[in-house]
């Protein structure tokens, strides 16, 4: 029982992890740094098209309706989030059709099916639902489940060594790479395959959740977007996320989202209460 109650606080903390992940890195998308001291929230912090997918995602599975619905409907009501172009277009057509992306969108939306799934089969298949609506490229696919697999193993306490190896052996990233050489010549990169193992070596050289999204911010990358993969791994893993960090990140967020966050918060105790 213990166990189980461990696991639903830590689920808890997961779509949250993602979010504030995603305002932290916000101010520094289009002004990288790489300095991990950098300012973790300044007057320019705020959330993004990451944070809106994140909640159309787990609106999904609270409601257990379509991904292609809740997608255009969310992103519809905040359609000045930051979206890519494709995808902009996408939300604003009557086409119901994906369109083949191996962006880096799948990955940063897909916190809320590693906090769900009682099951690799189901994690695995959940998390390519969510991607395959837009982002049915190969490479999109893999870097939303290889994100959501990385959640499901931290909330399971695993340690880093064996989400590393399951990640490398069934997604093909390569995670032995050190944070600083990669860091050193890294640039902007929208791609899953340019991105996501990129976000998951922050995590894995972290110390909390603090240290995994400041290192995936300093990249000097896809700040809010690695921040946000980065961000729920980690809240996953350490299972706690700083008041000082969530408290003012979740302020940003308008009641709805607040809503649909503790809705999905609560359908989190049932899923794993007997698990």
């Amino acid at each position: 029982m213990k166990d189980n109650c461990k696991l639903k606080e830590a689920a808890k903390l997961v779509v949250p992890g993602a979010i504030c992940g995603d305002i932290i890195g916000s101010a520094y998308e289009f002004h990288p740094t790489k300095d991990p001291g950098f300012t973790l929230l300044t007057p320019k912090s705020c959330f993004t098209d990451d944070t809106v997918c994140t909640i159309a995602l787990a609106d999904t599975l609270n409601l257990d309706l379509c991904y292609t619905d809740m997608l255009k409907q969310w992103c519809r009501r905040y359609i000045n989030a930051g979206y890519g172009g494709t995808f902009i277009r996408w939300i604003l057509s009557d086409n119901r059709n994906p369109y083949n992306s191996w962006g880096n969108g799948s990955a940063m939306r897909v916190s809320a099916a590693g906090a769900f799934a009682r099951s690799l089969d189901e994690v695995m298949t959940r998390s390519k639902e969510s991607a395959a609506v837009t982002h049915n490229h190969p490479e999109g696919i893999k870097g939303a489940q290889a994100t959501a697999v990385a959640i499901y193993l931290a909330l399971r306490d695993m340690d880093k060594a064996g989400i590393k190896s399951v990640i490398e052996k069934g997604f093909g990233y390569d995670l032995s790479r050190r944070y600083t050489d990669i860091q050193r010549t890294y640039s902007f990169d929208v791609s899953c395959q340019g991105s996501v193992p990129e976000a998951i070596i922050a995590f894995l050289e972290s110390s909390d959740y603090e240290s995994a999204v400041r290192l995936a911010v300093a990249l000097g990358g896809d700040a809010d977007t690695q921040g946000a993969i980065a961000g729920g791994i980690a809240a996953a893993y350490y299972k706690e996320i700083p008041d000082s960090i969530m408290k003012p990140c979740l302020e940003k967020l308008p009641q709805n989202m607040m809503m649909v966050v503790d809705t999905f918060n609560r359908k989190l105790e049932n899923r794993h209460g007997g698990e």
